[in-house]
């Protein structure tokens, strides 16, 4: 019996000619990944099992990133900074992407890729559950606690069980008016916030060459970044990881990134085996699908956009790991391009390459800046953001029990703020529309 993409990693990962699933092994961790939340607490484990003076196992595998309550005054965490900074000097890391310098960048699951940290076949771990992002880069990427991050600080190892994988296959022709949000918001409707539960999640079929197709003209990697938005939200299903198999488009950028951030440049990719054994097998006609969102307050409390449109909103926020990518705002900008928003519209770039990006690319002859500027959104710093609600100065929290319509990843109470505050997700497209109108709209009713 042949084996799946997640299983040939974690058998090579642990120096096995072959694992299944249900297997637990010890496995080699190729990076480990921290931020400002988690950093901390992972800090003070190690340095209390492994003692005040150890080293970690390997500080050129080791990448921290600030990115979570960065502009702030909030003295906490302010202290959680310092502490990364402390620790980083102490133990001669390189990659450590400092806020307050040339070297910040933002969200840690989009800059981990930027920098070149991903790489097909290998294993990156991260104390974030968003950590599955990278899994669009054909490598078993998951969140880990913050003591199974200090062990593997001070070994380089880890004891994971092997997952069975689910198969969903995306077919047919992607309409213009759907994102890669659309296409995870209806899987984790269909099988429910722990319908994955520590299982992989493989995404495949002809669509998912499709993916950034709104966006590809303006932007060459919104294909790329579309496929990160899929395998971000596998952890909404409370999968253990996505996986997309890699093609010579992610070679291509893996590359290209690890040339220009100094990492690791050898990779070697895997691919399922002919005779794979998947745990179950879920097709979808893309071209039968329609815009959707997920109603206050679970991302699986999916309903078609038709089905609450209309519903009155006071803010929409268009940011994260999930929806801040640049293709997010091309998408947006094409909907906003020459008109006005009704409610507050928040535009929160999730990395500082990616702010750039707004002052060069774009949309029939206006720069997204312009477009978003001229529509009468705010555009805020490059961070996590409102996504994680944070201290009550960060940009676009919900400070009161207001109704937001959000590109981010989670809606449950007080996840962006007030705990009676109403989030429903939705794709760009339709966030955009949303904030033209006021009220929840179908995209393609602005898209012209």
């Amino acid at each position: 019996m042949g084996m799946t993409m997640t299983e040939k990693i974690l058998a090579r990962a642990a120096g096995k000619p072959r694992v299944e699933a249900g297997d637990n092994v010890w496995v080699n961790v190729d990076v480990l990944m921290t931020h400002d939340v988690c950093g901390p607490p992972t800090i003070g484990i190690f340095k209390e099992k492994f003692g005040a003076q150890a080293r970690v196992w390997d500080p050129n595998r080791v990448v921290i990133i600030p990115d979570h309550y960065i502009f702030t005054a909030d003295p906490k965490a302010r202290r959680n900074i310092e502490t990364l900074r402390e620790f980083a000097r102490e133990q001669g890391i390189r990659f450590f992407y400092d806020v307050g310098t040339e070297r910040y960048k933002g969200v840690c699951h989009v800059a981990l890729p930027e920098e070149g940290h991903t790489r097909p076949g290998e294993v990156l771990l991260g104390t974030d559950s968003h950590t599955c992002t990278a899994g669009a880069f054909g490598e078993f990427a998951t969140g880990i606690g913050n003591t199974d991050a200090a062990f593997v600080l001070g070994t380089g190892r880890l004891w994971l069980k092997v997952p069975p994988t689910m198969r969903f296959l995306f077919e047919g022709n992607l309409p213009p008016y759907l994102m890669a949000k659309d296409l995870i918001l209806q899987i984790i409707g269909d099988i429910g916030v722990d319908g994955a539960t520590y299982r992989a999640m493989e995404f495949a079929g002809d669509a998912i060459s499709q993916l950034g197709h709104i966006a590809a003209s303006h932007h060459p990697l919104a294909q790329v970044e579309e496929r990160m938005t899929l395998c971000n939200m596998v952890i909404e299903a409370g999968g253990k990881n996505g996986i997309i198999a890699p093609d010579e488009v992610i070679f291509e950028y893996v590359r290209q990134r690890a040339a220009q951030g100094g990492t690791q440049q050898e990779f070697e990719p895997v691919y399922n085996d002919p005779d794979a054994r998947f745990l179950s097998e879920h097709r979808y006609d893309v071209s039968r699908l329609e815009p959707l969102v997920a109603k206050p307050h679970s991302p699986e409390n999916r309903a078609t956009v038709g089905e609450v449109e209309g519903t009155r909103l006071v803010r929409a926020y268009i940011g994260s790991c999930t929806g801040g990518k640049l293709t997010d705002f091309v998408a947006a900008a094409k909907v906003l391009r020459g008109k006005q928003v009704r409610i507050a519209t928040f535009i929160v770039p999730a990395t500082t390459e990616i702010l750039q990006g707004l002052d060069t690319i774009r949309v029939d002859g206006q720069t997204l800046r312009e477009v978003f500027e001229a529509a009468g959104c705010i555009i805020g710093p490059p961070s996590c953001g409102a996504c994680l609600g944070g201290p009550l100065d960060t940009l676009g929290r919900l400070n009161e029990p207001l109704v937001c319509i959000s590109s981010t990843n989670r809606n449950f109470p007080g996840r962006m703020g007030h705990p009676e505050a109403q989030v429903y997700l939705a794709s760009p497209l339709t966030v955009a529309a949303s904030a033209v109108r006021g009220v929840i709209t179908d995209p393609r009713e602005e898209m012209g």
